[in-house]
């Protein structure tokens, strides 16, 4: 694997940010994605390299592609990480709204693993069946950080963060019919949630919603 000639990978960003560069592998192509993990694990071996939105073709080729190295593939979340994963520090729970928003959750779970976090999934709790989410109640009040992903009316982040004391990142998916708009009807109603306490990150960022909760839990000494 040869690295492009034209990208310039960010091997100081985890040392300046506590954030490490990650390949988005939406748009490029196998080899370009391929070839961005291994520049970035040879310029930062501190920790894993992490590529997010990658198509099956990466998927399939990356335990190959790294003989010698622990590679984690999950093909629900669309990640590949490459490099051993550090022990998980703090508790991050992530509830999606629906099983259809299982893809941005796992998503998060694999960011929050490769940053050293402790991730927690908890799906299917959404607002049209409340008694789901109030069966865990207790579980979910354990989290230090609770990541809740939703689309449709993106109702959940406001329920949820009217019950727990954690920080709450809302986070909206392209999950809905019609006026759901590909994810804005949710991110709108997470911006005006009126239960305080609730963060938003873009439409479908699971990535960015584990590297906000990684900090949270940095500056708190988790």
């Amino acid at each position: 694997m040869s690295e492009p000639p034209d990208a310039l990978p960010d091997g100081e960003r985890r040392a300046r940010t506590g954030v490490p560069e990650i390949v988005f592998a939406e748009g490029k192509t196998p080899g370009r994605t391929l070839s961005l993990l291994a520049a970035l694990r040879r310029l930062d071996p501190a920790g894993p390299a992490l590529a997010t939105r990658c198509p099956v073709p990466v998927l399939d080729a990356a335990p190959e592609a790294f003989p010698g190295e622990d590679v984690s593939v999950d093909r629900v979340g669309r990640t590949v990480t490459v490099g051993a994963v550090p022990p998980g520090a703090g508790d991050v729970l992530v509830l999606t709204a629906g099983t259809t928003d299982l893809p941005v959750a796992r998503e998060c779970a694999a960011t929050l693993a490769a940053l050293g976090v402790g991730p927690r999934v908890l799906p299917d709790v959404g607002v049209a069946g409340l008694h789901r989410l109030l069966a865990r109640l207790e579980d979910v009040r354990r989290a230090d950080v609770v990541v809740v992903v939703a689309g449709m009316d993106g109702a959940l982040p406001g329920v949820v963060a009217g019950l727990v004391a954690a920080p709450v990142i809302g986070v909206p998916t392209s999950v809905g019919y019609g006026v759901a708009a590909g994810g804005r009807a949710a991110l709108t109603t997470m911006l005006a949630a009126c239960s305080p306490g609730v963060v938003v990150v873009n439409i479908d960022n699971g990535f960015g919603a584990a590297a906000h909760a990684a900090k949270v839990l940095r500056v708190h000494g988790g």
